[in-house]
């Protein structure tokens, strides 16, 4: 495992930890907005995780000779990179519940959204499919999280 995989890995399970717990027994309403919480930050971890394999990939399909797709290789290498940076900074605010969150959310979504379009270039390459099927539904997941209308403060 690559030194960049762990510290994701580390940053979006110790994000899941702090989320563990956290709804009371006997609250439905509490206990289902923790687990619609905790499938949006699973959602943000897989991709960060996805991201970051692909860049891997799509760095190493780029330095081979006969790579006929070398360009779209290398720009997708930058964005999945990147993206994951996004999705580990989203799913770290949102554990700690920071009001900050919704900003991170929304500039997820966006860069999930560009990934995944830099990765549906990719044509058959089934690395490049997968990232941009999870970068979609990550988008989904932080459009709906930031559409929720905040809580309001006393």
């Amino acid at each position: 495992m690559e030194r960049r995989e762990l510290l994701a890995l580390l940053g979006v399970g110790a994000a899941g930890l702090l989320t563990t717990g956290s709804a009371r027994a006997g609250d439905d309403d509490k206990d289902e907005k923790h687990k619609e919480h905790h499938a949006h930050m699973k959602t943000m971890g897989e991709c960060a995780l996805i991201c970051n394999m692909t860049s891997a990939h799509c760095l190493a399909e780029a330095a081979k000779e006969d790579c006929k797709h070398r360009d779209v290789h290398i720009k997708a290498a930058a964005m999945t990179n990147d993206c994951q940076t996004f999705c580990v900074q989203a799913v770290t605010l949102m554990a700690r519940h920071s009001p900050l969150a919704a900003y991170a959310h929304k500039a997820c979504a966006d860069a999930c959204r560009d990934c995944a379009e830099a990765c549906a270039k990719g044509g058959d390459d089934e690395m490049m499919k997968k990232c941009a099927e999870i970068c979609r539904e990550c988008e989904k997941a932080c459009r709906a999280c930031c559409e929720k209308p905040a809580a309001a403060t006393t």
